[in-house]
């Protein structure tokens, strides 16, 4: 019973903090130093270890800490736990979804053809943005800020003819699985995915026709420089695509959301590592402070409602239980936030916001 009691303690300890079991181990398993050791030269190397075992237990209890609290996390934190979170769980949602780590488009809403969904969407989003098929003006070069394993990509690299797409993640397994697919799928030549920053791209100025950002918005630290970002690599005439999570816009007078939303929010962000959110609102006022023109947004949030009941309901099978297990305790903590994000999609305070703009020709 005891035993049974402190192994439920220390997988609510890790899915609490975050940590990955080998760091918990790295230090539980070290020694403390004698006192009759102090001062001997030869133990040295214990010494250190020992510090280095101090200092890992109070950086754990201080996650624990924050997590309780749902604090949120440096800039720095959160890109290095972005990465670590999507290293661990895409392997897990390929397997179980597919190449597309997105909402699916359900019209009608009790459609069941999730991964075509999926696809849907990619497809019905560029429709509503006004992005042609055919002619001069589609797209010949798109950027996905925010790739995942590539699936959007992909897709948009075949279905506009010359297109050539380029992906950006900052996770290293979903850049290194992207390329791979691409290279499976005959499209190495007009698909590739870099680790790189979405708040600093590797890209010079006015290189990309359709800048496409799905899912990934929510992520950035700094809404501002994300914007100026977009802005900075799409050409002129070109379009922007922003489709986020964002919370509601706040009423005429309305100082801030409630303390119950944000509180909702703060337990929602330490699970997918986000940062604070923002409103489309938000969003539209910052493409208009950058000059874009032609801005359009809508929330799609009843089209993409059914997602999050399929999503939690493909977790319960078996096969996807174990590979929750393989996949690790911050894997984990998401599937529970799933909840959180129903929720807060159910109470009208988490919308799929949409925003389309394009940039004045020179």
């Amino acid at each position: 019973m005891i035993g049974s009691f402190r192994l439920t303690g220390l997988c609510s300890f890790l899915l609490l903090t975050g940590e990955r079991p080998d760091i918990v181990s790295s230090f539980s398993s070290r020694q403390p130093l004698s006192i009759s050791s102090r001062g001997n030269n030869a133990n040295d190397a214990d010494a250190g270890a020992t510090s280095t075992s101090l200092f890992g237990v109070r950086s754990t209890v201080r996650r624990a800490r924050d997590s309780l609290l749902s604090r949120e996390r440096t800039d720095a934190d959160l890109k290095d736990g972005i990465a670590f979170f999507y290293d661990r769980s895409s392997k897990l949602w390929e397997d179980v979804w597919g190449e597309h780590m997105h909402h699916g488009y359900y019209v009608p809403e009790d459609r069941t053809d999730h991964i075509q969904a999926q696809i849907d969407l990619i497809d019905e989003v560029l429709k509503w943005a006004g992005v042609e098929e055919k002619g001069d003006k589609a797209p010949k070069s798109v950027v996905d800020v925010g790739c995942g394993i590539g699936g959007s990509s992909r897709h948009i690299a075949r279905k506009y003819d010359g297109c050539t797409a380029k992906g950006i993640t900052l996770s290293p397994y979903q850049a290194g699985r992207g390329n791979e697919l691409a290279k499976e799928q005959g499209l190495e030549e007009r698909a590739s995915f870099q680790v790189a920053d979405a708040l600093n791209m590797p890209f010079d100025k006015n290189s990309f026709d359709l800048v496409w950002s799905l899912e990934s918005g929510e992520h950035m630290p700094d809404k501002t420089k994300f914007v100026n970002e977009l802005m900075r690599v799409v050409a002129p005439g070109g379009r922007i695509i922003i489709v986020t999570w964002c919370h509601r816009d706040l009423e005429k007078g309305e100082p801030s959301l409630w303390k119950k939303e944000e509180k909702l929010l703060a337990k929602i962000n330490r699970a997918y590592y986000l940062p604070r959110w923002c409103s489309v609102d938000d969003y539209v006022q910052l493409l208009e402070k950058e000059g874009a023109v032609d801005i359009k947004r809508e929330d799609w949030s009843y089209i993409i409602a059914p997602f999050w009941k399929a999503v939690i309901k493909s977790s319960l099978n078996f096969k996807s239980v174990v590979g929750l297990m393989k996949s690790g305790f911050s894997t984990i903590r998401g599937a529970y936030a799933m909840l959180l994000m129903l929720k807060g999609f159910d109470a009208g305070l988490i919308k799929f916001g949409l925003i389309t703009c394009t940039k004045k020709e020179e």
